[in-house]
């Protein structure tokens, strides 16, 4: 795979708190409920009618009875929603069943194999199972695997999907009350019915639907939700049932006495609304913190287009950050255009294993700053990061990861690296912070840092370096060379300051390779009064018969091997005929390999 620029974001999405009265949220959790009905329904309705072309799927005759039960652009935004949703199950559908068949695959691959012994299979070896239990365990196993696979197969022959409003886990938890319940068991009885309170709050705050899509053109870029840009004032449109009880405003509008202020791009946010570009907005309530949250998007480029991204050959002219990702910490190191690493390597603390999914995306974030300025620290151009994906690893892990304390214990750290998560935020992130992210392929790059990077650059670490260079620091100097379009093997002698790959040396030392080299950094063109000095080799083979012993004569530069291009050999037979012969020095005179 070669090297890539990532693509950046191409929207943006803030966040505020509502510090809203007790009748702003009466008012929000009564909007919130009535248009989540609405939406359940109409998802309900579109799941009904299967995997139709976006023709047939009858948008305009739903959001016609919506409209009816709410107002024209919440029946919009709920239609639009509803498509999204089949959309998205359809696409998980797709991969569960891609899933499914790698690890079929897999299994039937080891069944094939009798236990305790392995085959060679092209490049690859399989390895059969440990035993005869074990065998049989995988093939109750895979029989299950086949019974889901024919299920998830006719699911998408017929159209039909499976989507939870508020996700699969908040159904679970609602068919699993009481084993879910915190605290021993058996339950009292006080203690269930706070927990059954506590579940209906989360029930319906989570299927709650209060989202309202930007228009272009409208006041301050929405007309369901308006934000005033001066004082942040918050007017909303009623459902048509609920505008005689709770409209303060005119046109079936509700303002609220909370106000909203954003303090992360704030600018942006009041120049978009200003100009009349369209803003979406989502109203959410946090039953854990008793908090609602405000939420402003908008896309960053018009559509059908694309983000403008630097070119490799700009970013490869610049400094790099390499970076190399852990389950438990990020190596990173500064390397220069030529590939040579520069200055001391860097260790990234990022633990964040048992830890609650906010937490983990603190930490996450909190370390990609300090990559970025690291990066801005150093003057560099863009962030080198492995395009890691660990699906296929996730699917066949048990039958490729190793088996028991050992296999397990390293499919859980496979497992807890956050690439996807990892990859998406450094992209936001670094974009604006002004920096570039290139993908490398993540083949075999511990392998060879570890062969080619790692004893010497802890032979030439710098007595006072804290950080003690370990094999994933070399991989990070292999990620960054493969960025910078250069091989991960560095030259065996002289300095790391006499890069071998780069495109730029090559020009400046005229296309000669360092192994043909074992003067000055640049040789010296050889004057018109200097001689060429002749060697003459050991005599060649001589073949069987008549033909006389002849030996090879070159003219050679000063160096250890021979250049590149043609060299002539004297054959045996005709004294006018040359054979035509590339320069290697293992060579006889009937041109065959010796």
């Amino acid at each position: 795979m070669a090297p890539f620029v990532v693509a950046p974001p191409s929207g943006c999405r803030i966040r505020t708190r509502l510090h809203v009265s007790p009748t702003d949220a009466g008012v929000l959790r009564a909007v919130g409920e009535h248009l989540g009905a609405l939406a359940g329904a109409d998802l309900a309705a579109r799941v009904r009618m299967g995997n139709v072309p976006t023709a047939q799927t009858r948008r305009a005759e739903r959001k016609k009875a919506l409209t009816a039960q709410s107002s024209s652009r919440w029946a919009g935004a709920i239609t639009r929603t509803s498509e999204d949703q089949y959309q998205l199950g359809r696409r998980a559908l797709n991969a569960r069943i891609g899933s499914l068949r790698r690890a079929i695959g897999a299994i039937e691959a080891r069944l094939a194999v009798p236990p305790g012994t392995s085959v060679r299979r092209g490049r690859r070896t399989v390895r059969g199972y440990a035993d005869h239990g074990e065998r049989r365990a995988k093939q109750q196993r895979l029989q299950i695997l086949k019974g889901d696979l024919r299920q998830a197969v006719r699911e998408r022959d017929s159209g039909r999907v499976r989507v939870a409003r508020g996700g699969r886990r908040l159904l679970n938890s609602r068919h699993h009350l009481y084993g879910s319940a915190p605290g021993p068991k058996p339950l009292t009885e006080a203690a269930w019915q706070a927990q059954l309170g506590g579940w209906g709050e989360e029930w319906s705050a989570r299927r709650m639907f209060l989202t309202a899509d930007g228009e272009a053109g409208a006041p301050f870029g929405n007309y369901t939700i308006s934000i005033t840009p001066t004082d942040g004032a918050i007017a909303l449109v009623l459902p048509e049932p609920l505008r005689q009880k709770y409209a303060n405003a005119p046109r079936g509008r509700y303002v609220l006495d909370a106000a909203a202020v954003f303090t992360h791009r704030g600018e942006q946010w009041a120049d978009r609304i200003s100009a009349g570009a369209p803003v979406r907005y989502d109203i959410t309530y946090d039953p854990s913190r008793r908090r609602w949250y405000l939420d402003a998007s908008w896309s960053t480029v018009k559509k059908g287009q694309q983000v403008p991204v630097a070119t490799l050959d700009v970013l490869r002219a610049h400094q790099v950050l390499a970076v190399d990702v852990n389950a438990d910490h990020l190596a990173a190191w500064i390397l220069d255009p030529c590939g040579n690493p520069v200055g001391a390597p860097h260790t990234l603390p990022l633990d964040l294993a048992g830890l609650p999914a906010s937490t983990r995306d603190a930490r996450l974030r909190e370390a990609i700053t300090q990559l970025i300025h690291l990066a801005q620290l150093h003057d560099c151009a863009a962030l080198v990061i492995e395009d890691l994906d660990f699906t296929d690893a996730r699917t066949t892990g048990r039958e490729k990861l190793g088996r028991g304390r050992r296999g397990k214990t390293f499919r859980r750290m496979v497992a807890g690296i956050p690439t996807a998560r990892f990859r998406d935020r450094l992209a936001g992130m670094a974009h604006h912070a002004g920096l570039s992210v290139i993908a490398v392929d993540p083949a075999y790059t511990s392998k060879w840092g570890a062969q080619h990077w790692l004893n010497p650059l802890k032979e030439q670490a710098s007595p006072g370096t804290t950080t003690t260079v370990t094999g994933h620091h070399a991989a990070a100097v292999v990620v960054g060379r493969r960025g910078l379009g250069c091989t991960a093997r560095r030259r065996k002698d002289g300095s790391r300051q006499t890069p071998t790959t780069t495109a730029l040396r090559r020009v400046e030392v005229g296309a000669v390779r360092p192994e043909d080299r074992t003067g000055p950094a640049v040789p010296e063109t050889p004057s018109h009064r200097t001689p060429g000095r002749t060697e003459r080799t050991a005599p060649g083979r001589t073949t069987r018969g008549t033909t006389p012993v002849v030996r090879q004569t070159r003219t050679r530069p000063p160096g250890k091997h021979p250049p590149h291009g043609l060299t002539t050999v004297r054959g045996p037979s005709n004294p006018n005929q040359q054979l035509q012969l590339f320069g290697t020095p293992d060579m006889a005179n009937t041109g065959q390999s010796t």
